[in-house]
């Protein structure tokens, strides 16, 4: 008899050959298009900041492993993916000083001081993001802003001035307005999207539910939905961000309750708060909740009975 097979371990018990490096790979993939539009969009710059961004995020996590005598995962990719999240968030305008902050805070504070990738409790790039628009508000709002129709919005996005009359869809849709990087073109995030979908790397659930959401809410409270889907970073939070293995739930309930959440929290800060735009804050309190999530939704173990209580005198209930 082979001994292999009265080997006990722990699930899961079906594998496969995909990789962490794979996986990263296949959305830096997804990715570029949107940075080919940005470029075009707001120009040259565009590839600078990127480029510090992601070499500051690999830098800063091969560092802190050397200086923690711990493997040196650099060449899964998810550094580099982080990077890129990270500079998406960012304006062209943004100083080269300031991205390099905000990828310390990603990758050191938010991912390798909770034990590096599989660990951290929230989206690095989300965390860092954060922190930036709460420290250097002003520069995190200066934009380049393409020609277009409006020569109005010298200082504040689609989201920040009630301006959707004047802007046509397609304009939005092409991302030829202000914003930061990775937020304006949402023809290509729908494109890396769906490709992200196609090769299995994210589950459908989670963009799906966030954007039925939006879409349900901007009914109820009477808001033009196009625009509350074209503007801001709804595309590039639900198909990039809000699907992140570690942050995200792992059961399919539990995938649909997050993606809820997520847009109802969204709409909540966009249609009442003061903040034009709840992607990022909406992601980061529904990454805070994952770990309870899990616990809610998950499935009954296969053959367990039902936890019986007794009361105080000790009967069961």
């Amino acid at each position: 008899m082979d001994d292999s097979r009265l080997i006990v371990s722990a699930s899961p018990h079906i594998t496969s050959d995909v990789t962490t490096r794979r996986l990263m790979g296949n959305v830096c993939v997804a990715l570029l298009p949107t940075l080919l539009a940005s470029a075009l969009i707001f120009g040259p710059r565009v590839l600078l900041v990127v480029g510090v961004t992601v070499f500051a995020c690999v830098v800063f996590e091969y560092l802190y492993c050397v200086m923690m005598k711990k493997d040196i995962p650099v060449g899964d990719l998810s550094a580099v993916v982080t990077g890129l999240l990270l500079a998406y968030n960012l304006p062209a305008t943004i100083p080269l000083w300031m991205a390099i902050v905000g990828a310390f805070v990603a990758i050191v504070i938010a991912k390798q001081l909770f034990g590096g990738i599989g660990f951290n409790f929230a989206n690095p790039a989300i965390v860092g993001r954060i922190v930036l628009s709460l420290s250097f508000a002003t520069r995190m709002t200066s934009y380049i802003y393409p020609r277009t129709s409006v020569d109005a919005l010298s200082s504040a996005t689609p989201l920040q001035v009630d301006f959707g009359a004047d802007v046509p869809y397609w304009e939005l849709f092409l991302g030829t307005h202000g914003g930061v990087l990775g937020e304006t073109c949402a023809l290509t995030l729908l494109l890396g999207g769906l490709y992200l979908i196609a090769t299995k790397v994210i589950s459908p659930m989670i963009p799906a539910s966030y954007i039925g959401t939006v879409v349900i809410m901007s009914l109820i409270f009477k808001q033009d939905i196009l625009y509350q889907l074209l503007s801001g970073g709804l595309l590039l939070g639900a198909f990039f961000m809000a699907t992140d293995y570690v942050t995200s739930p792992f059961t399919e309930r539990g995938k649909l309750v997050y993606g809820i959440g997520l847009g109802i929290i969204t709409c909540g800060i966009r249609f009442f708060g003061t903040s034009a735009e709840g992607v990022s804050y909406a992601i980061l309190l529904m990454n805070i909740l994952v770990p309870y999530i899990n616990v809610l939704t998950r499935q009954k173990v296969l053959g367990a009975k039902r936890r019986v209580r007794k009361t105080a005198g000790g009967a069961a209930k």
